[in-house]
């Protein structure tokens, strides 16, 4: 039934919002690392705070709190519970440009972390019950530009609005956008039947429990590997993301209008061409070979290292800039992979659950530790390099790009032994 399974316009236009809401979601997420400097300048950030707000302070809400609205979700209405995730992340997004003081900015970004929270596990969901198998690849792909796409508009309008005016001024009419997006998902985004396109889906119960999904999740090595494998991509990502700006500007003397214009076009090509490419592999070559969900990030990780060193080494900011959209393109490959894996392997009744628990182990790992890692390397490394400091705290991160090809080789052989397990069984 999943492969005849035809694909109406309803389905697209539920993506496209979808997408749209998850853009929203990164931009408001992106305005600190696109506009840390005049933040800083401001309240007088260190980087070791910025690392804070932006990393374990929003991941402690984000990734904990994913796992009650999971269950939520899984049991009511997964476009309302994402309708009303999308107006308080919104809200707490223009609060944040009311900020005055280190503490208020703190409670406004873990606020937005915690709506932020209820976003993207309830759309997976929704997404793999309007897609069947063989497309959900490429539908979780272009669900998956959202990132690329919001931290792009981020930098564009938030950074232009910032020069034009103050960086609060972005904060707050970027998250009023937010507000009326998520009036618009309750009209647009209808709830699908759960494992409607899955075959065998109607012999499932209707709902299962957090435990039976817990031990479901972390008792299968594919699942654990492939949560533990993007956690440790995301903490490059992550680590990257929140002060590739700064880096840009404070190191490479690139300016804010310059950033707004040429960095919105590194991030845009970079990590929208990274989920597109990557969504059209995963659908590609996974016909053939379960392997392939970790064969290909482990492959695109390779191919990062050198570009990310040529990124750090480039003499000037437009050098930079052009390793640095390679970077991207390469660093991204695993998303697309590992939520698909995910989604594919467990029941219906399960995929909110685990695209929570997916969220929860990734992030705590890459949102919650690399923002903090880099921002806290920085602050140590200026006693030794004062003027350099950030450009040796981001090298450091060569570690971590060799431990996640690692898992994601280990990920290899765990899919390729378990196939050959399914085939056996088979043939008795």
């Amino acid at each position: 039934m999943a492969q005849s399974a035809r694909i109406g316009s309803r389905a697209w236009i539920v993506l496209s919002m979808l997408c749209f809401v998850y853009v929203l979601n990164f931009l408001d997420r992106q305005l600190l690392p696109i506009l840390a400097k005049p933040i800083q300048d401001t309240l007088h950030f260190s980087d070791g705070q910025l690392g804070l707000i932006g990393g374990f302070y929003f991941a402690v809400f984000y990734t904990f709190i994913s796992i009650p609205i999971g269950y939520l979700a899984d049991r009511t209405s997964r476009s309302k519970v994402l309708a009303l995730a999308c107006a308080l992340w919104s809200a707490a997004t223009m609060s944040c440009g009311l900020a005055i003081n280190y503490v208020q900015f703190a409670i406004a970004r873990m606020t937005v972390g915690f709506g932020e929270a209820g976003g993207v596990p309830p759309s997976y969901a929704i997404i793999s019950d309007y897609f069947p198998p063989h497309r959900r690849g490429t539908a979780l792909g272009i669900y998956n530009t959202g990132p690329g796409i919001g931290a792009a508009l981020g930098v564009a309008f938030g950074a232009s609005i910032a020069a034009a005016f103050s960086w609060r001024y972005a904060f707050v009419v970027l998250g009023s956008v937010g507000i009326l997006a998520a009036i618009a998902v309750l009209f647009v985004v209808r709830e699908p039947p759960r494992g409607g396109l899955d075959a065998g889906s109607a012999d499932e119960p209707e709902n299962a429990s957090f435990l039976a999904t817990f031990r479901m999740f972390f008792s299968r090595p594919s699942l654990a590997l492939a949560a533990f494998g993007g956690g440790i991509t995301q903490l490059v990502t992550y680590g990257l993301q929140n002060f590739a700006v700064l880096y840009l500007m404070r190191e490479k003397a690139m300016t804010l209008g310059e950033v707004a214009v040429y960095y919105s076009l590194v991030v845009f090509v970079g990590m929208t061409g990274s989920m597109v490419a990557s969504g059209l592999l995963i659908d590609r070559f996974t016909k053939r070979s379960r392997s392939a969900y970790a064969v290909i990030p482990a492959t695109s990780l390779i191919f990062a290292v050198p570009v990310f060193i040529a990124f750090l080494s480039a003499p000037g900011w437009s050098g930079a800039c052009w390793f640095l959209c390679l970077t991207m393109f390469f660093n991204y490959f695993y998303l697309s992979s590992t939520v698909t894996l995910v989604q594919q392997e467990v029941r219906p009744n399960q995929r909110v659950m685990s695209g929570a628990l997916l969220l929860l182990v990734m992030n705590f790992i890459g949102l919650g530790l690399g923002p903090t890692y880099v921002g806290a390397a920085s602050d140590f490394l200026r006693a030794y390099s004062p003027d350099h400091s950030l450009h040796w705290a981001l090298y450091t991160c060569l570690f971590f790009y060799v431990v996640a090809i690692a898992v994601f080789l280990m990920l290899a052989r765990v899919l390729r032994r378990e196939s050959r397990e399914i085939g056996e069984t088979a043939g008795c």
